[in-house]
Order: C-alpha cells, then structure tokens, then sequence
C-alpha cells in the first residue's frame, strides 16, 4: 500500500498549530486521517495542551512543526510509547515521492541571508526556463508547495528547528551559508545548533559550502561526500570565486572556468550578499542552469523589506532598516556595510553574545541606541571592548510606535552629513513589537515622519 493512501483512518498527532501546523493537519484531513492537534500556547476545539486525555495506544505516528524542542515532555512522552515521530519537512518528502516523483528539491540554511539566497535560486532557476519555488521556511510550507503547484524545483529555506527533526528528504544540492550564534536558548549550545545545521548535508549529491566560515570549515572536515566551496578569492578546481569583478565558476563547468555574473549586477554589492548570490549560483549551476539567466535574474533581484533596506536620505544621512538582522552575525555584516553609523540595537539576545560583534566592529559605531530586554548585554559589550562609543539607552515609553519615535528622534540628534543611522538589532523582536517586520516597519514610520517635519 503507498504511503498516502495508508493514511486513510489512521490516528496522527501534530505538533503545532501554527504556520506549518495548519497546512499539514489539511492535507492529513483530505486524506481521512484522524488529526490529534497538540499545541501548548493556543486553545480551542480540537486542541488539546497535554496527553492525558489521549489514548496513545491508538496512536499510528506524529508529524512535528518546527520549534519543538527534541526534549519536550509531551514528546518525550510520546517516544515513550514507542510512536513514530517525522518532521513536516519529512512527511513532504514521503507524499512528493508518490505525487511528484520527478520533482527535484533543492535546500539551503545557515545563521543570515538564507531567504535572500534561496529567493535569488528562485529566480535564477525561473530565468532559466524552469517553474520553480522557494519555500519550507518562506513563502509557502513543504507540504503546501507539493500538494499545491506544479513546481519542478523546490529550493527548500531550512531553519535549524526543521533540521533537527528531518532524516528523510534527499536534494540535489544544498548550501550552507554560514554558521554563527543564534538560537542558543533552543539548541543548547553552539556545537549543537551548528550539528543540526550540517545534518542538511547528510543526503544531498552537491555540498555548496563557504569557504570564508570558519564553523563550516572545521566542521566540513568530517564529510565524505565531494565538497564546492565558494569564496570572495580566486577559485581553485572545484570552487566558484571571485576574479576581479567577475564570479567565476569552477565547479560546474566543462572548460577550464566560466564568469557567471559581475559584481555590478547585485545589489547592494557588499560581500556578504555576494556570498548569498554565488550560493544560489551554485545551487543553481546544480541543475543545469546557464550564466547568462543567473547574471539576468541578480541584476533585477531586490532584497526583501526590511534587508538594509534604505528608507530615506536627507541632509547627507542614510536610514537604513536591516531590522531582520536579529542576531549579532547578521548586525556584524550590516555594521561592515557601512562606514560609520549610529546603531539601533536590542531586544531578545536568544543566548548570544555581542563581544565578536563590537570587537570587529566598534570603528564602524559612532553612537549606539539600546532598547529592549537584552539592552544590558549589549551595552556591557560596548563598554567592555569599545568604552569610546557613547551608549543611550531608551527604557520609557508607552507603547512601541513611541518607543521608535524616541529611537528616531535621538538618531536624528547624533546623525551628521556622512552618517547612517542602522537600525540593526542584533536581536528578536518579539518582546517589544510583534516580529521584526513590524519594528521595521515602525521605525520607517517614524523616520518619514521626523523628516517630513
């Protein structure tokens, strides 16, 4: 009997009620499956907030949506009883391997700019001919770009949570973008965010790595499968690189090397959205893809709101909203993309620290504004390894639009003709505003609203 058609009847518990939850609950349900929600935040018919009022017995398996932790008592509970447990990302797998055999899937993660590089695959795929989505952790979950499209290629956004619970997906070729601290609090430790991360490289035919990542230098030591880097050096055999300025190909080529695309064709061209276009390029190359359609697609490419996003220029001060930086690697990368700037950071640190970040980029900070929770262990940083660098910190305010008019308006203060006053976080969002696009979105509110003055 085939995997979707043994659904019929069957008892399936699913993690998770959200996002990723409902999708995967749909589908089960379209199939006369029986559902048992589990969700420990939301309540409603149907949804239960612990096992005692199951019978695990008839319990066939679980399907469990990114963010649970592998130690979660009700998971813990449920392995107990002996029942089967896949991610999300694994149960579209199973369910594509039946409805779309011939569907390729594609996959990248790391710590920053995943959802730029998959998007720029995306593109450089469809200017090649070929219907393709990105998806998993963007856009539309697995399961949904599966059931839903007739997608040839799926580029799969991969988070660390999906990861830790995924064993059976294969891709052509995957990515890793880089790997630094972020979402300690959940993994543990470093080590074990970055194994979850590497398990992306356990069934794929191409590993596209960054050469320039020390954490995935030392951890790729330990793979067997053939290995493409990509760098901002000259490539050797087997690498994509950079020769002046030209993105060479060396990797996927049957001549001696090939230009893919120039520096002038991103933007904005500093090096860590370079890195983002060559992994694409890589993933892209994987598949078949030509030069000229990767260097068409990056030339009309836009990074997302909220991605060093310039929101306004005035009187020689750019305003920039990087506010998806919400971690220090993705602040680092923000701060080196510009010379000198006023820094809007803050909120939940997620267990990082901030001294690799103002140790490589204190000369790019004139001023720094702190808000939010984790406030404190930014400013102990500051102090600690760059006491020059004046630190304002705003603690009162009645809600989060006039939390960012304060911000604002002290920018506005300390900026001269020259500066650029980022907003850059380094942290989550969630303790103050709704998610990073809403801080985002208030502090260009209150940006456009200062300058229109």
């Amino acid at each position: 009997m085939s995997f979707i058609s043994s659904l019929s009847g069957k008892s399936i518990v699913v993690f998770g009620a959200g996002v990723t939850g409902a999708p995967t609950i749909e589908f089960l349900r379209s199939k006369d499956a029986k559902t048992i929600l589990i969700d420990e935040k939301l309540t409603g018919t149907g949804i239960f907030n612990d096992l005692s009022k199951l019978d695990l017995s008839s319990v066939d398996f679980a399907v469990v949506s990114p963010g649970w932790k592998v130690d979660n008592p009700l998971i813990l509970e449920l392995k107990k009883a002996g029942i089967s447990i896949i991610s999300e990302i694994d149960l579209a797998w199973r369910v594509k391997q039946e409805l779309k055999p011939q569907q390729k899937w594609l996959a990248l993660t790391g710590t920053n700019g995943k959802t730029t590089a998959v998007q720029m695959t995306e593109a450089m795929l469809v200017a090649d001919g070929h219907n393709a989505i990105a998806c998993g952790n963007i856009g539309l979950t697995a399961i949904e770009a599966v059931v839903n499209t007739d997608a040839e290629f799926l580029i799969l956004e991969l988070s660390s949570f999906q990861l830790e619970w995924s064993a059976e997906a294969k891709f052509i070729s995957v990515a890793i973008l880089n790997i630094a601290e972020d979402h300690i609090d959940w993994h543990g430790s470093f080590d074990n965010y970055a194994k979850a991360k590497f398990k992306i490289t356990n069934n794929a035919e191409y590993l596209i790595l960054n050469a320039l990542d020390s954490a995935i230098v030392q951890r790729a030591k330990n793979l067997t499968h053939p290995i493409i880097w990509f760098s901002l050096e000259t490539p050797k055999p087997h690498q994509i690189g950079l020769v002046e300025n030209l993105i060479v190909d060396r990797a996927f080529v049957s001549d001696e090397a090939e230009a893919l695309f120039e520096l002038s064709d991103i933007n904005p061209a500093v090096p860590h959205n370079v890195l983002n276009a060559m992994a694409a390029a890589g993933l892209a190359r994987s598949v078949g893809s030509k030069a000229e359609s990767i260097a068409q697609a990056l030339r009309s490419f836009k990074l997302d709101h909220h991605r060093l996003e310039v929101v306004a220029e005035r009187d020689g001060v750019i305003w920039i909203d990087d506010s998806k930086a919400t971690n220090p690697h993705a602040a680092m990368a923000a701060l080196n993309s510009q010379m000198k700037s006023i820094w809007i950071a803050g909120g939940l640190a997620k267990g990082a620290t901030m001294d690799e970040l103002v140790k490589n980029c204190s000369s790019r900070i004139k001023a720094a504004i702190l808000i939010g929770s984790d406030a404190p262990i930014i400013a102990k940083a500051l102090e600690d390894g760059a006491p020059e660098i004046p630190i304002h910190q705003i603690k009162e305010y009645s809600n989060s639009l006039d939390l960012m008019k304060k911000v604002v308006g002290l920018a506005k203060e300390l900026a001269q003709s020259g500066d650029t006053v980022l907003l850059a976080p380094a942290c989550a969002s969630m303790d103050q505003f709704k998610n990073y696009a809403e801080r985002g979105q208030l502090f260009s509110e209150a940006v456009k609203g200062y300058l229109n003055e």
